[in-house]
């Protein structure tokens, strides 16, 4: 959410990364490292299909499929995706309950230590991609009815995924020990009572479920979530996770509660924002099938998250540009038949985006193709959606309405663009449509092209990996 552009997916970008380096010494302290938990045969006590179906919605509103799920082609909660972080490829698990390769020989107590601690069956942790520091908030009820709904409602799917296999120090799991002790919270969900139904039901799915702090609040040197500054916003890669609380500049504090449970629900919000990347994932696989309810719950929970002001934002992003046209002074100026001639920044946009984001840049009517003026991604000074969603391109469904812009990246289908060229369209559109204080350079790029900007802790292990080649 923030452009509520990106409520991202957590273990599809990369807010997470362990703290292995100070964990590795915590974890050689006696009793931090986790003992292996025998392999039991889990109770074949059939659940009620209300639990079932009440699992099924629970899974759907924490995104599991997002994740476990390879998009397209693979089989539902088989795993085997690939998450490609700073650090190496992590593989989602497969979640079915094949006992080949899946969790059907999980007790429902296994079951619940992976979802709120973050430790498997067999004793080895999980890395905090599969976001247990959420999922340890949710109720005991709640738990009961995933497992009852992976257990009985999912199809099992025989077969391990990928193994996970990341660089020394991240590849020794047991690390993550001494990194759960320093930052995981093992508290459960707590209702406030001065506070209404709707509006417990809304933290709830922000904190649990959702897990929306999980992308959307900034990270420490650990990539721990920062205490003091919840639903802030944060780097996630090559896209930005913009700011969720109430402050009405860099915030939410001007979105009406309609207009953010419409976004919701839609991914699409005229004059405000368009979900791409990560967001884009959020609302086509959980989001849009939540029930009006609890898409209310959630804005009313969100108007009142206490407001976190960045200095140096003065203005909303949605409230930045206006309609521009310099068609009329490129006519006639360059042969379109020389290959070799680049492009101005102003013919680079005619001739990948003004097709339909019209030549105006408002786009169409219907704003199937959004306008670039009042947009969030245009508007922000965080330019990081913008750079990626040029990049990468947006492709999402919902209510069985598809949504797709090319990508104008490496493998693009329409015409590849270079870091000077893609810098060049941003810088233009920026200065045409959106915040006009805001620039991007080819290194940016660049560097959103591997991923976006390295966190310190991977810079800090690539260092000490070279230092140790060499001793």
């Amino acid at each position: 959410m923030i452009n509520l552009n990106f409520i991202a997916t957590p273990a599809r970008l990369l807010g997470w990364l362990p703290g292995a380096i100070l964990s590795v010494a915590l974890a050689t302290v006696p009793g931090l490292a986790q003992a292996q938990t025998p392999a039991q045969t889990p109770a074949q006590t059939p659940a009620s299909a209300e639990q079932i179906k009440r699992g099924a919605y629970l899974a759907t509103a924490a995104d599991c499929a997002a994740c476990h799920t390879v998009p397209k082609t693979g089989k539902p909660f088989a795993g085997g995706y690939g998450i490609d972080s700073p650090l190496g490829t992590i593989y989602s698990s497969n979640i079915t309950p094949s006992k080949n390769g899946g969790i059907g020989s999980y007790t429902e107590a296994q079951f619940e230590r992976a979802l709120r601690d973050g430790v498997r069956a067999d004793g080895a942790h999980l890395y905090p991609a599969m976001p247990y520091t959420s999922y340890a908030k949710l109720s005991d009820d709640d738990v009961q009815a995933l497992y009852a709904y992976f257990m009985q409602g999912v199809p099992a799917v025989d077969g391990a995924a990928p193994k996970t296999a990341l660089p020394f120090p991240f590849n020794l799991r047991f690390t993550m020990a001494g990194w759960n002790l320093l930052f995981l919270d093992h508290s459960r969900f707590k209702p406030e009572p001065a506070q209404s139904v709707a509006w417990n039901r809304g933290a709830y799915l922000v904190g649990a479920l959702e897990h929306c702090s999980a992308c959307h609040t900034p990270r420490n040197a650990f990539m721990a979530e920062q205490g003091g500054n919840p639903l802030a916003g944060g780097q996630l890669g090559a896209w930005y996770a913009p700011n969720l609380t109430s402050d009405p500049v860099s915030g939410l504090g001007g979105w009406s509660q309609a207009e953010m449970v419409q976004y919701l629900r839609s991914g699409q919000l005229a004059g405000r924002a368009q979900a791409a990347g990560p967001m884009a994932e959020a609302v086509q696989d959980s989001l849009q099938y939540l029930t009006d309810d609890d898409l209310n719950a959630i804005a009313t929970y969100l108007k009142t998250v206490p407001a976190i002001h960045l200095a140096h934002e003065t203005q909303a992003p949605y409230t930045f540009g206006a309609a521009a046209n310099d068609e009329v002074l490129l006519r006639g100026t360059s042969p379109v038949s020389d290959s070799n001639i680049p492009l101005n920044p102003a013919e680079l946009f005619s001739a990948n985006c003004a097709s339909c984001h019209q030549a105006k840049g408002l786009g169409t009517p219907d704003q199937y193709y959004p306008s670039l003026a009042h947009n969030t991604a245009l508007g922000h000074a965080n330019p990081s959606n913008l750079v990626a969603v040029i990049l990468h391109g947006v492709d999402r469904t919902v209510d069985g309405h598809a949504v797709f812009m090319p990508g104008f990246g490496a493998d693009s289908l329409v015409n590849p663009l270079s870091d000077e060229e893609i810098a060049a369209v941003s810088n233009y559109t920026l200065q045409r449509f959106g915040n006009p204080a805001v620039r991007v350079s080819a290194a940016d790029v660049a560097q959103a092209r591997n991923g976006g900007p390295p966190p310190l802790l991977a810079r800090v292990s690539a260092w000490l990996r070279r230092i140790a080649h060499f001793l």
